[in-house]
C-alpha cells in the first residue's frame, strides 16, 4: 500500500472531458499507483505493456494521449512524470507547493484546457498525415524512378 494520500486536486471530472483513449486512462491510473511521491516514476513502455497487457505500440501511443493532454511528460527514456496537479504527495503542504511552483500552461484547471488538448491531437495527427503523405510522395517517385531505370537497361549479349 502506498503512502501517498494527498493530490493538489479532485481531476475525475475534468479527466472524463478529455475523452482520451482507454489504453490512456489505464496507463495513467497504473503509472499514478507506481510513481514516487511527486509523480516521478521510472518504467519502461515494455513494463507498462506487461502491467496492463498491451502491446508496446499501444503503451506508446497511450502516452502519446497523455503527453498531449499535459498529464504525463517523458524525462527520458524509461522516465515519467505525472502533472504535478495529479501526483500524489506525502502532506498537503507537499501538493500546493508543487502545483505553486508550476509553469501556468501545464496547469490542468485552466479555462481552455480541454480545448487545447484537442487542439494538440488535431495538430500531432495533422503532422502525422503530412508524414504519410510524404512518404507515399517519396515511394511513388522511387518507382517512377526505377521503372524509368527498367526502360533504359540493355541486355547485353
Amino acid at each position: 500500500m502506498s503512502s501517498l494520500r494527498f493530490a493538489s486536486v479532485n481531476a475525475d471530472g475534468l479527466l472524463a472531458d478529455l475523452d482520451l483513449p482507454p489504453a490512456s486512462y489505464r496507463a495513467l491510473l497504473k503509472l499514478r499507483a507506481l510513481s514516487e511521491a511527486g509523480g516521478r516514476i521510472s518504467i519502461d513502455q515494455a513494463t507498462v505493456g506487461q502491467l496492463l497487457g498491451l502491446s508496446r505500440p499501444s503503451v506508446n501511443a497511450a502516452l502519446r494521449s497523455l503527453e498531449l493532454a499535459k498529464l504525463v511528460k517523458k524525462v527520458r527514456n524509461g522516465v515519467y512524470q505525472i502533472n504535478p496537479m495529479l501526483a500524489g504527495y506525502h502532506s498537503p503542504e507537499d501538493a500546493v507547493a508543487a502545483v505553486n511552483a508550476m509553469p501556468t500552461n501545464e496547469r490542468l484547471d485552466t479555462p481552455r484546457f480541454v480545448a487545447n488538448y484537442h487542439q494538440a491531437v488535431a495538430a500531432y495527427q495533422d503532422q502525422l498525415a503530412k508524414q504519410r503523405e510524404k512518404r507515399a510522395a517519396q515511394a511513388a517517385a522511387k518507382k517512377a524512378s526505377d521503372a524509368k531505370r527498367r526502360k533504359t537497361l540493355h541486355a547485353v549479349g
